[in-house]
């Protein structure tokens, strides 16, 4: 049995799940709406405020569904009811980053300044210059829209310049040594 697929989704207040005829899940909360469509090989129980995932049997791609189904719709409950956020970190001298409406304005030391407009569902933060917060209820949006922001300047190895997570260990190199 899968460990994560067999776990129950408490359904918190303020939150109804649904599922349609076509398996579609939509989970609506206090933060919005969110709908994913789960493989027919998966069965779903809501009962009393709780969710469980059950498979039919144990073949290897029922198995690899199970906990994927499980964890699609924990993250859906949790994004309509807390929100994901990813954080990033601007190094590097003239770096900067500012908010011009909605859309975000990178200044990474290229010739031009790079513009990000947010999709339907990202907000995003400048809470100081070298600082960014990407923010949304689903989860695989935020965590996409994160990465496309560092691929505009992935931090190097030898000074360490560029855009990371806030929590990233970049690792260094050892420059050229002087005979």
């Amino acid at each position: 049995m899968s460990r994560i697929g067999k776990l129950p989704i408490t359904i918190p207040g303020g939150v109804t799940i649904t599922v349609s005829d076509d398996r579609t899940v939509t989970v609506k909360g206090p933060k919005g709406e969110l709908s994913e469509k789960i493989s027919p090989l998966i069965g779903l129980e809501i009962d009393n405020g709780v969710v469980r995932v059950t498979r039919s049997s144990d073949d290897k791609q029922h198995r690899s569904l199970h906990g994927l189904s499980r964890t699609l719709i924990n993250n859906m409950v949790v994004g309509v009811t807390q929100g994901f956020q990813k954080d990033l970190e601007i190094v590097g001298t003239g770096y900067r980053a500012q908010l011009q409406g909605t859309k975000l304005v990178l200044n990474l030391g290229y010739s031009h300044p790079v513009e990000f407009d947010p999709p339907k569902g990202i907000q995003f933060e400048v809470p100081a210059p070298n600082k960014i917060s990407v923010k949304g209820i689903n989860k695989q949006q935020v965590g996409q829209i994160a990465a496309d922001i560092r691929a505009k300047r992935e931090p190097e190895p030898y000074k360490g310049k560029g855009i990371r997570y806030a929590n990233e260990n970049v690792r260094r190199k050892e420059g050229k040594t002087a005979k």
